[in-house]
Order: structure tokens, then C-alpha cells, then sequence
């Protein structure tokens, strides 16, 4: 497998040091340089040209943000895997194209699995995806778990469930907490998504029935044992809609 050549970039030395020593128990991963601003940041990346930047948000001379941002515009742009302390823009940061947001204290099984991702892709093909991305639309989701947060791809997702106040993702690894609203993922994910009930949203391309469950009826969906319970007054243009795909 190619090295992954990485620069850190973060303001504080001991954070620096930490990722260095990190990065040093992990395969096929080579530190190539750090910077603890963002002026050094871009110097550094014109000059070693590296395949990942580590990035945190909050420095002297601007934001990571900004950085990830002007990097993105390169004719071959690294990955950008964020490692900060703040929860709050990972929106935004998601925004930048970026493929991970770890928070602080960054463990070395977190760096590992992200940084999984980024091997799976060179340069060149992951400025390939995010262009489709940005063709398509948003294909992935902001999600929160025991990780920390990432995303989630939203092909991969066969139903949302209102809970309380949050919405969870039932998908074939899991289920997984998305930090936005029921209406808000229907509005935007209208033709992959149809509602069955005042709590549920099901992916259309998995439904792979509806089976009688007492006085009510449930949407069987391949790959989850959870089946969304259909309200009686969506009850009808479900089982025409089943009708038509099944």
C-alpha cells in the first residue's frame, strides 16, 4: 500500500507531538512536516506536497477552515481530516469536502479509522469524488456517535426514526444519532426517502414489503431488522407504492 505522507497543523505544540507520536504506531503513514499557523500551513503544503493535512480549526492568522477551503481549490488537494476541540462546526467543516472531524483527545483508534479512509483514495480520485458530490448534492450526513463525529452515507441508510429530539439512522452496521431534524432530512432527501408515519422516513430502494403487524402494518427493509410502523392515513399510498416497486 502507498505511504501516506501527512502534515499537522495545529497551534499547540503538545497536540502536534501527540498526533507525531500517533501517527508513529500507525501503518503506511509518514509525518512529513507540521505548522502552528496558517501562513506556515500553506507554505508547507506548497512546498511538501502532502497526500493529508491534520488541521485544527482555531489558530493565529485564521481559521482551519479557511485553509481547507483554499486548499480545496488546488489542482490536487489533500485530504483534510480536522482534529479540534469544538463540537460546533462540523457543519461547516463538512462543508469544506473534508473526509473526517475528530475531537480532542484524538485516540489513536480514531486516527486509525480515519485515516483508513483517506488510503482508500489518492489525490487525484478524491478530488474526483468530491466533485460528484458537489454535482449530486450532499451524499453524506453529519452523525454523532462513541467516535466522536463523522459522517454517514446516506445510500447506506435504510430508514430515520424520530426519537425524542433526535432522528436516528437505522443502516446494516447500526443505528446511528443525526444532529438535524425529521422535516429538514425529508425536504432534502424527497426522492430517495418516502414517509410512513409522523416519526419515519424509509429509503425507497430497500422496502421490501409490509407485513401485518396486529391492527397495524410495518415496512419490511432489506439489510435492518427495524421495520417502521405505517400510519392509517399513509397506510394507503404506501401499499401503492410497494405495489409499483415490488
Amino acid at each position: 500500500m502507498t505511504q501516506l505522507r501527512v502534515l499537522i497543523v495545529d497551534d499547540e505544540p503538545l497536540a502536534r507531538a501527540r498526533l507525531q507520536r500517533q501517527l508513529s504506531t500507525i501503518e503506511n503513514c509518514i509525518p512529513v512536516g507540521e505548522a502552528a499557523d496558517i501562513e506556515s500551513a500553506l507554505m508547507q503544503v506548497q512546498i511538501l506536497d502532502p497526500d493529508l493535512v491534520l488541521l485544527d480549526i482555531e489558530m493565529p492568522g485564521g481559521s482551519g477552515l479557511e485553509l481547507a477551503q483554499q486548499l480545496s481549490t488546488r489542482e490536487c488537494p489533500p485530504a483534510i481530516i480536522f482534529c479540534t476541540a469544538h463540537d460546533e462546526f462540523a457543519l461547516p467543516a463538512f462543508a469544506t469536502a473534508a473526509v473526517g472531524y475528530l475531537l480532542k483527545p484524538v485516540s489513536v483508534e480514531q486516527l486509525r479509522q480515519a485515516l483508513a479512509k483517506v488510503q482508500c483514495l489518492n489525490k487525484p480520485q478524491q478530488k474526483l469524488v468530491s466533485g460528484d458530490e458537489k454535482d449530486r448534492g450532499r451524499s453524506r450526513i453529519k452523525a454523532v456517535s462513541r467516535m466522536g463525529v463523522e459522517l454517514l452515507e446516506v445510500d447506506s441508510i435504510r430508514c430515520l426514526v424520530a426519537d425524542s429530539k433526535y432522528v436516528v439512522a437505522h443502516h446494516p452496521a447500526g443505528e446511528t444519532i443525526l444532529d438535524e431534524s425529521l422535516k429538514e432530512l425529508e425536504s432534502e432527501f424527497a426522492e430517495r426517502f418516502v414517509r410512513v408515519h409522523r416519526s419515519a422516513l424509509v429509503a425507497v430502494a430497500f422496502i421490501t414489503g409490509l407485513r401485518r403487524d396486529g391492527a397495524n402494518y410495518r415496512v419490511e427493509l432489506e439489510g435492518v431488522t427495524q421495520a417502521p410502523m405505517v400510519s392509517r392515513r399513509m397506510l394507503s399510498s404506501v401499499k401503492n407504492l410497494i405495489t409499483e416497486i415490488c
